[in-house]
C-alpha cells in the first residue's frame, strides 16, 4: 500500500537530545530508542470514515517523535497498518450499499490527503490488512504450532493462558492496574466477545473469523475467513520491525485489549517451537520481544463526549480544510495540548490556534519587512550564539519536545520569541535578527511540523 508524500524537513544545526517518552507499562519516563536505528509501530485507521480530530491528534503526536528522532540523528523506521477489512468497515459498506473495497480505498486515500495537509511525515511502510494476509497467516500458524489456538465452532481463538506474561502492560501491578473483571468489561465495550459460549476464558480473543455469508473471506490453513484485529498488528509489526522494536504507539483506548493482546500474541508466536513464555514481572512486558516502550495518546472529545465514529460527534480534517481552514492552524490546535492529555475540540480552540499562527507569521514578516541584509559568509541557518534569541528558541524547543513530546511547552518558547520581536521597532532589528528569524522558521518547521 502506498504511503503519502513526505514534506521537506529542514536540517537544523547540531543535533537534538535523545527523546524520552512516558512508558505506559512502567509509568516511567524512558529513552524512546535503544540504538541509532529508531523503530516505531503505530496502529492505523480502519477506513470506514474520514480522519477526525482524534486521529489527527494521535498521528501528530507520533510525528513529533519521528521529527525528534531525526533531529537526534537517528535513522527512523516507521510502520503503520490500515485495517482495510473489519466489521465496522463491512457494516458501513452494507449500510450504504457500497462495495467494502471501494469504501476502504476512498477513505484510505482521504486519510493520506489529510496527513499530507497536516505535514505528518509518512511511515516507511503503510501496510493494509488485506495485503498482509500471508504474513498474518504465517504468524498465526506459529501460535497454533505452540498450542496457543483452539476452535469455537469454526472460529479460531487465542488462549491467553498460553502466555504467562499476559497482563504485563495493563494488568495488576501496572499503572493501568486492571483486574480480570475490569478487563472483561472493557473487552466487551471494545469489540470483544467475553460471553461467547465455548470459549475457554472470557478474555481469549479471535485470531481467525470463519467465513460468514456475504462477508469477504480468504483461504488459509484455518479454513476460509479473515483475521482478527490484534493478530493483524502483531504480525505486521514483527514482520517489518523484527521480534523487538522500540515503540508501540496508539490511543489510550488501545492499551487494553488491543496492545495487551498484540504483545501477548507476539510473545507466544516468537518462542522457539515447544517453548513456554517465561513468567514476566507484572510491571513490564517480557524484555526483548515486541515493543520495548508503549506510548499512548489521550482522547479528544467534542460536545462533551469522546470523539468517535459510533457516536457521530466528529470534526473532520478534510471538511475543515475544504471550508478554508489553514491546515497549519489545525496542527497548531493539536499541538497546544500535551499528547497524553484528554481534551475537547471547540471553535475557540481553533480560533486560538489561528491567532497564534498569525502572531508567529507576523513576527517573521516584521523582521523580513526591515529589508535587512545578512553579511556575506553568514550561514542564516546557524545561530552564532546559542544564547541569542534564535539559539534559545532552538534549544528550548528541542528540550521540550525531547521531554515526553511537550508540544505546549515548545509552543510557549516560540511565543516568547514572537512577542519580543513584535515589541521591537524596525530600527532595533539587526541582520543577526534576520538570520535568527530564519532559524526560528526552520526550527518550527523541522521540530513542530508547522510551516510559517
Amino acid at each position: 500500500m502506498e504511503s503519502w508524500r513526505r514534506a521537506d524537513v529542514p536540517v537544523l544545526p547540531g543535533s537534538g537530545p535523545e527523546p524520552r517518552l512516558y512508558d505506559t507499562a512502567t509509568g516511567e519516563l524512558v529513552p524512546a530508542a535503544a540504538g541509532r536505528v529508531a523503530t516505531l509501530y503505530a496502529c492505523g485507521i480502519t477506513p470506514y470514515d474520514a480522519t477526525h480530530m482524534g486521529h489527527a491528534a494521535t498521528y501528530a503526536a507520533w510525528d513529533l517523535l519521528v521529527r525528534a528522532w531525526l533531529d537526534a540523528r537517528h535513522t527512523v523506521v516507521y510502520v503503520q497498518n490500515v485495517t482495510d477489512v473489519d466489521d465496522p468497515l463491512i457494516e458501513r459498506a452494507d449500510r450504504d450499499g457500497e462495495d467494502w473495497r471501494e469504501l476502504a480505498r476512498r477513505e484510505t486515500q482521504r486519510y493520506r490527503g489529510d496527513m499530507e495537509a497536516l505535514r505528518v511525515l509518512p511511515p516507511a511502510h503503510l501496510i493494509g490488512a488485506v495485503e498482509a494476509l500471508p504474513v498474518i497467516e504465517r504468524f498465526s500458524a506459529r501460535m497454533a504450532d505452540r498450542g496457543a489456538l483452539y476452535n469455537v465452532d469454526e472460529d479460531v481463538y487465542f488462549a491467553r493462558s498460553a502466555d504467562q506474561g499476559f497482563g504485563s502492560l495493563s494488568g495488576p501491578g501496572t499503572p493501568s492496574g486492571y483486574d480480570v473483571a475490569e478487563m472483561t468489561a472493557i473487552a466487551a465495550e471494545r469489540g470483544g466477545d467475553p460471553d461467547r459460549p465455548g470459549k475457554k476464558d472470557p478474555l481469549d480473543v479471535l485470531v481467525w473469523r470463519a467465513e460468514r455469508p456475504g462477508e469477504p473471506a480468504w483461504a488459509s490453513r484455518f479454513g476460509r475467513g479473515r483475521p482478527g484485529w490484534h493478530v493483524e498488528c502483531a504480525a505486521i509489526a514483527t514482520e517489518y520491525l523484527g521480534n523487538a522494536f522500540d515503540v508501540q504507539a496508539g490511543g489510550s483506548d488501545l492499551v487494553f485489549p488491543h496492545h495487551e493482546m498484540s504483545a501477548s500474541h507476539a510473545r507466544v508466536a516468537l518462542l522457539p517451537p515447544g517453548g513456554t513464555t517465561p513468567p514476566s514481572p507484572p510491571v513490564a512486558p517480557t524484555s526483548g520481544v515486541f515493543a520495548q516502550v508503549y506510548a499512548h495518546a489521550g482522547m479528544v472529545s467534542y460536545l462533551g463526549e469522546k470523539m468517535s465514529k459510533s457516536l457521530g460527534n466528529l470534526v473532520f480534517v478534510s471538511r475543515l480544510v475544504a471550508d478554508g481552514t489553514d491546515p497549519m492552524a489545525i496542527r497548531m490546535a493539536l499541538l497546544a495540548h500535551h499528547y497524553r492529555s484528554d481534551w475537547e475540540w471547540t471553535d475557540a480552540v481553533l480560533a486560538g490556534a489561528q491567532a497564534r499562527l498569525d502572531r508567529w507569521r507576523a513576527a517573521l514578516a516584521h523582521v523580513e519587512a526591515a529589508h535587512l541584509e545578512v553579511p556575506p559568509g553568514t550561514d542564516p541557518a546557524s545561530p552564532a550564539d546559542p544564547a541569542s534569541p534564535a539559539g534559545l528558541v532552538l534549544s528550548g524547543v528541542r528540550a521540550r519536545i525531547g521531554d515526553d513530546l511537550d508540544a505546549p511547552g515548545a509552543l510557549a518558547v516560540v511565543d516568547r520569541w514572537a512577542g519580543a520581536v513584535l515589541a521591537t521597532s524596525p530600527a532595533g532589528l539587526t541582520p543577526a535578527g534576520l538570520a535568527g528569524a530564519r532559524l526560528v522558521r526552520d526550527t518550527v518547521d523541522a521540530l513542530l511540523g508547522i510551516r510559517l
